[in-house]
């Protein structure tokens, strides 16, 4: 497996420098990043553009720009080493260079963004698409060049125990070619070690056969999951709707009570003046009272001297003269008499057409009183209708 630049990679236990610090640039290479890994024998096996981060290594928490815009990140394969990686180049610097291995995992943090750590190179790194399915893409691909590399580990650890079986019955080295022709022949070996088997292209393929059934299922189930939410929207919209027109027509009717109540009001009020006006009357007919009283007394005392002036003309009869002009006074004092009779009749009359006109007054106050105890009871029970409508809302 070639590394980017013009020096070949060492695996992370073999270099002497121990590991390689994040960010750090290697040598500028002399051919293009896709040029130079052909020539080693690696190939480009899945290309996308994405931004690269690098977690801050000093506070771990906050990602750093690798690049200024969206880079080429691609996978390659090392078909002598049947090994992967991860490069990407941004001018003439190497911002990505990371061997999978099977304990690596690919994180999806948001719809766009994805992250993975490399021990290796102790960090992590971000990579930044425009659009999910770019994300999505490259995300399958890394599981699948991930199950590939532990493919190849097993692979190599199979070998490994072949060739030490073999050398502890041999008693030496057994050359390449022995041990790859011990198992399934030089030819076979090679080609096991370039490219997957038959078997594991089928596994795979069933493999990616599930994991596309599963995932229509799961649309078909979001696709569902999204109709019930919109059809709960839309129930909830009309609901909504009902109950704005339900409030506006509550409105109406307050609105209506409202002026009725500033209606009642008003008659309260007119009522309330010809209150006044009936005690008014009332004190007017105590008046009249008080003088029909001054009246009769005035009338018994003209009486008692009519009287006095009948004894006076019987007992002395040389008052003739005076008693005629006592007549006469007689006379005017009955005309003054029958006139304040009729006004007394007249006042009687007053009294009584008062006192009918005052029942009245009452009867009709008490009829208006009890209507509007009525009413004051019904916009009581529509205010207990208008709070416990609002405690439901």
């Amino acid at each position: 497996m070639c590394e980017v630049g013009t020096r070949p990679a060492l695996p992370a236990g073999e270099r002497g420098g121990g590991e390689t610090p994040p960010g750090s640039a290697l040598s500028p290479p002399a051919l293009p990043p896709g040029e130079k890994c052909r020539e080693m024998g690696e190939q480009p096996i899945f290309t996308t553009r994405a931004h690269v981060f690098q977690i801050d290594p000093a506070t771990k928490k906050n990602w750093v720009p690798a690049s200024k815009q969206a880079v080429t990140v691609s996978y390659f394969y090392d078909s002598t080493r049947n090994s992967y990686r991860i490069i990407s180049v941004d001018g003439a610097k190497v911002i990505i260079n990371s061997t999978i291995t099977p304990n690596m995992t690919f994180t999806k943090t948001s719809q766009k963004f994805g992250q993975w750590a490399d021990s290796r190179a102790n960090t992590v790194f971000g990579l930044g698409f425009s659009s999910e399915q770019q994300l999505s893409k490259f995300a399958e691909k890394f599981q699948e060049v991930k199950e590939a590399a532990r493919l190849a580990r097993d692979r190599s650890q199979e070998k490994t125990e072949t060739s030490s079986n073999h050398s502890q019955e041999s008693g030496r080295d057994t050359p390449c070619s022995t041990r790859a022709s011990s198992v399934n022949g030089t030819d076979d070996e090679k080609a096991s070690h370039g490219t997957p088997s038959d078997a594991q292209l089928k596994t795979e393929n069933d493999k990616l056969k599930l994991a596309l059934a599963q995932s229509s299922s799961n649309v078909k189930k979001w696709e569902t999951e999204l109709q019930t939410l919109r059809e709960s929207n839309a129930r909830l919209a009309s609901a909504l709707q009902e109950s704005a027109a339900s409030i506006e027509h509550w409105k109406n009717q307050f609105s209506i009570c409202k002026e009725e109540n500033d209606q009642l009001q008003s008659k309260i009020e007119e009522l309330e003046e010809q209150c006044s006006e009936l005690d008014k009357e009332r004190e007017r007919n105590v008046q009249l009272s008080r003088r029909l009283q001054d009246l009769e007394t005035e009338l018994q005392d003209k009486e008692m001297e009519l009287e006095d002036l009948r004894k006076q003309g019987e007992v002395i009869p040389q008052l003739m003269t005076e008693c005629e002009s006592l007549s006469h006074k007689l006379q005017a004092a009955e005309t003054r008499n029958q006139d304040l009779e009729e006004k007394v009749r007249a006042l009687q009359t007053e009294v009584e057409d008062s006192r009918h006109r005052q029942n009245n007054l009452k009867t009709d106050l008490q009829t208006f009183l009890d209507v509007l105890d009525g009413k004051i009871d019904e916009l009581h029970d529509f205010r207990q209708g208008l709070s416990k409508l609002g405690i439901d809302n």
